[in-house]
């Protein structure tokens, strides 16, 4: 056990500093998120990836929730979902093989999942149809976009408890030769996932996302 409680993993000491700067981390995005009724009760959960030869990412452990994350509410995993820490820091989340997925892409360093009222109510609306963001100046947060003058397809997978299956599905879409996805996408009636190139980049392109969620939502309402 680290200080604190922090996880360790056996062997790999060198990987304590990035833990301990990734779990305070995510202990602030819980809080953050908690704070906006993205992540209530135990909803959501938050990745960073610490390094890649091997694959090693940080991940909140199942269950919690995620306004009062403590140390020992995070584990570590390697590529293929299996927990490196020691007893006593719970199990990872049923859904970790979607946070492996987009690990794998070069440039992802942090992987997080929000579930909001406006993204379950624009899946439950639009269903796997999806819907798009448009001529909103706020896209332009999203890595790479420069101008509002952009229509932005937002994909919805259907929910499925085989996680396996579902990231079977993402993984042909992130691959795909034309309009592969990219920045975020929804399962539906269920919530929101977005990857950056670490945590603080991930954590604005869920502020993106949510927001423009609730302004979509909002208009659909007024009609």
């Amino acid at each position: 056990m680290g200080v604190l409680g922090l996880p360790v993993v056996p062997g790999e000491e060198h990987l304590n500093g990035a833990i301990a700067g990734a779990v305070a981390g995510l202990r602030d995005t819980g809080r953050l998120f908690h704070g906006f009724k993205w992540s209530l009760g135990t909803s959501s959960n938050y990745s960073v990836v610490l390094q890649r030869d091997p694959m090693r990412i940080l991940l909140t452990a199942s269950g919690n929730d995620k306004r009062l994350l403590n140390d020992r509410d995070f584990v570590v995993v390697d590529a293929q979902g299996k927990s490196l820490v020691a007893d006593g820091h719970g199990k990872p989340s049923a859904e970790t093989g979607l946070h492996l997925l987009l690990a794998e892409l070069p440039e992802t360093g942090s992987v997080l999942h929000t579930h909001s009222v406006w993204g379950t109510l624009l899946t439950d609306r639009f269903g796997e149809v999806g819907f798009t963001l448009e001529q909103f100046e706020m896209l332009k947060g999203l890595e790479g976009i420069t101008t509002h003058d952009i229509h932005k397809q937002v994909e919805v997978f259907a929910n499925d408890q085989d996680i396996a299956r579902l990231a079977t599905r993402v993984r042909q879409r992130l691959g795909a030769p034309t309009k592969p996805l990219t920045h975020g996408f929804l399962i539906e009636r269920h919530g929101l996932y977005t990857w950056g190139k670490d945590l603080h980049a991930a954590r604005r392109h869920i502020e993106i996302f949510e927001f423009l969620f609730e302004v979509l939502g909002r208009k659909l309402q007024s009609g």
